[in-house]
């Protein structure tokens, strides 16, 4: 097993919700192996409260977590990229950003918790099932050989986490 940290970039639109779960699952869950971090193509400015409070009952940490612009990750002494995954969701029709350079990338579309109208026991709900959407398939990212996989084959992989993951 490789001793290599790798770098890993959710992407979503507002960076309120969606991409900071993802965020906050992978930096717990990766085992010292990932290192994540989230932005937004257009960010809404803050953390959405409802992912607080469930990341918060969870018991996750989440006192660093804000919502910023994907730029930053751009800049020349940002760190350098392993991994980027879009999170928003296609059927919604929203704009995914698009992420340059060389990184493996996949879409991982999960509809947008922040959108859910309803009372407070469906919004709850809705970031509930983001919460588990993420969870799985970072769980199966997680778990795969990424040191004995030819980079092709790690790229088809990626992409089939995306498509067939349990939702």
């Amino acid at each position: 097993m490789s001793d290599e940290t790798y770098n890993v970039l959710f992407l979503c639109t507002g960076n309120s919700a969606r991409s900071i779960i993802a965020e906050a699952i992978l930096n717990r869950d990766g085992r010292g192996r990932f290192k994540a971090f989230s932005a937004g193509s257009h960010p809404a400015g803050y953390v959405h409260p409802e992912a607080f409070a469930l990341l918060k009952k969870l018991n996750f940490k989440t006192e660093d977590f804000r919502s910023k612009d994907w730029s930053e990750f751009a800049d020349a002494d940002a760190p350098v990229m392993d991994f980027v995954f879009t999170v928003c969701d296609n059927a919604a029709k929203e704009a995914c950003p698009v992420w340059p350079g060389q990184p493996m990338s996949a879409h991982w579309g999960v509809p947008d918790p922040a959108s859910v109208t309803g009372n407070d026991s469906e919004k709850r709900l809705a970031f509930s099932d983001t919460f588990r959407m993420l969870n799985n398939r970072i769980s199966i990212f997680t778990n795969l050989p990424l040191t004995s996989l030819d980079k092709l084959s790690l790229q088809e992989r990626l992409d089939e986490i995306g498509s067939k993951a349990p939702a």
